[in-house]
């Protein structure tokens, strides 16, 4: 059965609920409490693997029960796996039981126990169930968690560029279900069969933090499934941005959470509701701003070791937006560090669509008064070409081009040399660098889907709003 078939199958559970009143995220996380259940018990009977959790609260004693008696055993399972230390605490960390009808809990239970065997042969499969439900659940709702989700052909060449190394510590600031960190360890785990240091490799080299609680434990249970953490969680809930930590890492790959600015309302003592921007006041900030992006690379910045390396995915604001905090940040970022690598990924690949976004690939330097950035390589896989989630999916051999070039450093169509002189030169260090003609701008037949276009026409004037701003704030005096 292939992942997409798994995925479909545990998706049409849903019918099942929704007489219940069950929501469609309740859902989720019901039935990957039990998915999880089933197949750490298939994980410890077929492939030999040791389970972190105690006889009395496996799947074995859910699937014999039937009535009240499987109702009060699941919510027990939920309540004292809660209560465990390390990676299992995490997964079940604030766990309820919503499916409080017997009946309807035995038939998921039972739907469940008759399929499978849900691991499979390739561990690739489990991870996979779940974010394929999370990539349904955004597809077709609407709603959830399709911002936590980024395209597995991305994820995969940032990895191959940045090549983490057996050995290295790899950290995603914002970790998602996981899909940087495993793709890391398949990426590392064939480059050694020493047993110690695959231990090593499984659990310690990684480092997730994310500030949903219900995407940490997706994220715990993704990881448990394919071997990593089995003791310590390498997963954690929190907000990223409010510390560093003072942990160092030799590898940082993140996409965090699109959106410019967000604001959260203060209650006075009068009753009187007011807005505020929210801001991060960290001393290893080099500029206070309330753009969440700017603020993630700043907190990349911070935790990247000497000589570490970076592919983060951001939007195409924090290249161009005005301002002394854009365009500071930006000037660190190319004199700081070795900026070498800049990649326009193309429109049509998120839930959100005609959202804008590149990856920077960078390295930390030693502090030195020489510029540390001689020269970017842009790779414009935007210009002209059309992704869409349905009829034109991204895959893996769309970036077989850019991957060669990326280590061959050899200018093509696409792939262009930028010295810092011509950056430092450009308007505010705008490094909103293109040179391909747009065929769209001349042949009407080759223009984005409707939604597509209307969805970049929205993002195109945010963009131009918050240039405005920049030039508001510089010519009032206000700085942020």
């Amino acid at each position: 059965m292939s992942n997409e078939q798994l995925v479909s199958k545990v998706w049409n559970y849903a019918h099942v609920l929704r007489d219940q009143s069950i929501s469609y995220g309740d859902y989720i996380e019901q039935i990957t409490y039990l998915l999880f259940l089933k197949m750490d018990l298939e994980r410890e009977e077929l492939l030999g693997e040791t389970s972190a959790i105690p006889s009395q609260w496996n799947w074995a004693q859910l699937a014999i029960k039937d009535g009240d008696e499987l109702e009060l055993q699941y919510r027990h399972t939920l309540e004292a796996l809660g209560r465990e230390d390390g990676l299992i605490g995490t997964i079940f960390r604030k766990a309820q039981n919503k499916l409080s009808d017997p009946a309807k809990l035995k038939r998921v239970v039972s739907l469940i126990d008759k399929e499978g065997p849900w691991v499979g042969l390739q561990v690739d499969v489990k991870g996979e169930i779940y974010e394929g439900l999370l990539e349904r659940n955004a597809s077709e709702v609407k709603s959830g968690a399709g911002q936590y989700f980024t395209p597995r052909p991305v994820i995969e060449a940032i990895v191959k560029c940045v090549d983490p190394r057996i050995g290295e510590t790899v950290c995603d600031p914002a970790c998602g279900t996981g899909g940087f960190l495993l793709a890391a360890y398949d990426h590392m785990k064939t480059q050694t069969r020493d047993r110690d240091r695959l231990r090593a490799l499984c659990h310690d080299a990684f480092t997730g933090v994310d500030i949903v609680d219900e995407v940490v434990r997706l994220c715990a249970m993704n990881l448990y499934l394919h071997g990593l953490g089995n003791s310590a969680s390498p997963v954690v809930q929190g907000d990223a941005l409010a510390g560093d930590g003072g942990r160092r890492f030799n590898v940082v790959l993140t996409n965090p959470p699109f959106g410019k600015k967000s604001s959260y309302r203060v209650v006075g003592e009068d009753g009187a509701v007011s807005t505020e921007r929210e801001s991060y006041e960290r001393e290893d900030f080099k500029f206070t701003t309330s753009n969440k992006q700017f603020n993630f690379l700043q907190h990349i910045m911070t935790i990247l070791d000497t000589n570490g390396r970076a592919g983060v995915v951001l939007p195409d604001n924090v290249l161009f937006e005005a301002g002394r905090a854009g365009e500071g940040i930006r000037k660190r970022l190319l004199e700081g560090f070795n900026f070498h690598t800049l990649l326009r990924l193309p429109t049509g690949i998120w839930y959100s669509p005609g959202v804008k976004a590149n990856v920077l690939f960078f390295d930390k330097r030693p502090a030195s008064r020489e510029v540390q950035t001689r020269e970017l390589w842009v790779y414009d896989y935007r210009t002209n070409i059309h992704k869409t989630l349905k009829t034109k999916r991204l895959t893996g051999g769309d970036f077989d081009d850019f991957t060669r070039c990326f280590h061959e450093r050899t200018e093509t169509e696409r792939f262009r040399r930028f010295s810092y002189e011509e950056l430092a030169r450009r308007d505010k260090l705008n490094l909103d660098v293109f040179w391909l003609k747009d065929d769209s701008l001349e042949d009407i037949d080759s223009l984005p889907e409707p939604a597509v276009l209307a969805a970049a026409i929205v993002e195109n004037l945010k963009a131009a709003l918050e240039q405005f701003r920049g030039v508001s704030q510089e010519l009032t005096g206000y700085a942020e």
